[in-house]
């Protein structure tokens, strides 16, 4: 385990130097993971435990749109792609990465597949965090553990097959068999985790349902429109309202900052960006914490917990999502996007 000093404060990570990849396939040798859903996280996990060598399968409904696509990507009708409830019950290691909803509806089936010493594997603390609304209160008598991805199933695929990995959290809430963390490291480095920090169930469900409807998407989006909409309404054309917007930040800002931080992206600006940007950073912190606060307090509470599990339990929630996710599509904004896109070197058509 390396200790790492972020900013005066030392933690704790775990590297592929440390826990090998061969490490992990010795630990997992004996092992058949299931894959339970292959929507969002399921089909990056899924292949990348498969390319690097670990028995893995597929559990999900035959003939949904996700069946199909485990079928394109190699996985076999009737061995290595099966339902879910027979993917639980022959898997020694269950990752249940169906959707929040979708493990609130499925898992007294899943938990009647249990068997003991198995390990039920989570990469999201949701199902367990908020027991008293999902149900999901696992038996005495399996390890229970979480692998968090810190980016989306495509990007746990993408950045496995160009090597570099992505960053993962790692939680044991329940250690049955006392192999409970040797699995969850051997499971995080087969996915491809470029390294492991340790937390809990309880903070990795916090930290990442803020962060999402918070600066990784949902304020991102917010913040995007107001700024595109009042460059509008002063006389700005599309065009320039969304590259300086959008497109100058997602092309060429935000990549210097991955690439050596905020202070780094701000010295290679113009000194009266860096100036604009060091004036008005405190204002909008200012302005924003009390809405950083509130979505907090509504995490730790359970009132998005709520939210989610009403309006993605609706029969007609896909229809639903998909109205919404239109009116984003179809704004002037992102219709400008589409258009910029176009212009983008590698996909002009003349």
């Amino acid at each position: 385990m390396a200790q790492i000093d972020f900013g005066g404060i030392v933690e704790d990570v775990i590297t592929s130097e440390e826990f090998s990849l061969q490490q992990a396939r010795e630990v997992l040798k004996d092992e058949k993971v299931a894959v339970l859903g292959y929507g969002v996280q399921g089909p990056g996990q899924a292949l990348n435990l498969r390319d690097n060598g670990i028995n893995v399968i597929v559990g999900q409904r035959e003939g949904s749109p996700s069946w199909d696509r485990a079928v394109e990507d190699g996985f076999v009708p009737g061995k290595t792609l099966v339902s879910i409830e027979e993917a639980a019950r022959q898997a020694t290691v269950i990752q249940f990465l169906l959707s929040d909803a979708g493990q609130v509806a499925t898992w007294p089936q899943v938990k009647a597949c249990l068997n003991a010493n198995d390990a039920l594997y989570f990469s999201h603390g949701f199902g367990i965090v908020y027991k008293d609304q999902t149900g999901i209160d696992p038996p005495a008598d399996v390890d229970v553990i979480l692998v968090a991805p810190k980016g989306s199933g495509r990007t746990v695929r993408t950045n496995f097959l160009d090597g570099s990995g992505i960053n993962a959290s790692f939680a044991i809430h329940q250690d049955h068999t006392g192999r409970a963390r040797e699995r969850t490291l051997a499971l995080g480095i087969a996915i491809g985790s470029g390294y492991l920090f340790p937390t809990t169930f309880t903070n990795e469900v916090y930290s990442d349902l803020t962060g999402e409807r918070g600066v990784l998407m949902g304020c991102l989006a917010g913040v995007m429109e107001a700024q595109y909409q009042v460059l509008r309404k002063n006389g700005h054309s599309p065009s320039e309202a969304f590259n300086e917007t959008v497109e100058e930040l997602t092309q060429s800002l935000i990549r210097l900052v991955a690439e050596n931080g905020m202070d780094w992206m701000f010295s290679n600006c113009s000194t009266t960006a860096q100036r604009g940007a060091l004036d008005w950073a405190p204002k909008f912190r200012e302005a924003v914490a009390p809405l950083f606060e509130e979505l907090y307090a509504n995490v730790v509470s359970g009132k998005e917990t709520t939210r989610v599990l009403d309006a993605n339990s609706a029969p007609d929630y896909r229809e639903k999502l998909q109205r919404e996710l239109n009116t984003i599509k179809q704004s002037e904004m992102w219709r400008a996007g589409a258009a910029v896109r176009s212009l983008r070197p590698e996909n002009r058509k003349f």
